[in-house]
């Protein structure tokens, strides 16, 4: 029977590889970049306005808002659900020169307005579903920037936040119908003084053209 011997491994180290060895196929040492590149183009800042910079906000409450309508799958089939708007700060909104006030809600992430309306005083908002954290109304709104009548309802944490919701809401409702109450007196005063004006006008225009008249038979007698 053969012996066969298992060749021992050396105890000598391997040779080391130098860098001169690995040649020019070795990675690279990495080396930062010190290239500056300049835009092409520079852009300037633009303002941006949100029309609510004339406004002074009354009242503010975060909330969640719904509006009843038909969803994209049912376009004109007529069946409409309740579908969600979205999320952020419902606000009272009074016009510092005008004196109007609205109903203004923007999506807390994309500030996209979901709800826009004058405070109508003719709107009623009632619980929604029987539910004491939400309401429920109907409005001509201008969200979409065309004048819809839609139905909303909002839903707030809690009953107490939902309460101070709808009694600032009705509070405001009042103030809007005195101000509408006085533009129609301010523009039906103003529609009286311009009739009486052009009355007193064609008055002095007749006295004119009486005298007119009288002169010009006066002129005739004493020519013959």
């Amino acid at each position: 029977m053969s012996e066969f011997t298992v060749p021992q491994k050396s105890s000598e180290p391997d040779p080391e590889v130098t860098k001169e060895d690995e040649g020019d196929d070795g990675p690279a040492p990495e080396e930062e970049s010190t290239a500056i590149f300049t835009p092409v183009v520079k852009l300037e800042a633009v303002e941006i306005k949100t029309f609510e910079e004339d406004e002074d906000i009354l009242y503010k409450q975060r909330g969640k808002l719904y509006e009843y309508g038909e969803t994209l799958l049912d376009k004109g089939t007529g069946n409409k659900q309740w579908k969600e708007k979205g999320v952020g700060e419902a606000k009272l909104l009074k016009h510092r020169e005008s004196g109007r006030i609205r109903l203004l809600m923007r999506q807390e992430k994309t500030m996209k307005v979901i709800v826009n309306h004058f405070l109508d005083p003719r709107i009623t908002i009632n619980p929604h579903a029987g539910s004491d954290k939400a309401w429920v109304w109907g409005a001509f709104d201008f969200s979409d920037n065309e004048l819809v009548e839609k139905t909303f309802a909002i839903r707030f944490g809690n009953p107490e936040i939902a309460l101070e919701f709808k009694t600032a809401f009705n509070k405001y409702q009042i103030e809007m119908k005195k101000f509408i109450e006085g533009a129609d007196s301010t523009e039906g005063t103003k529609e009286a003084e311009e009739i009486s004006t052009a009355i007193e006008s064609l008055s002095v225009k007749t006295e004119e053209k009486a005298e007119d008249s009288v002169n010009t038979e006066e002129v005739k007698k004493e020519a013959e």
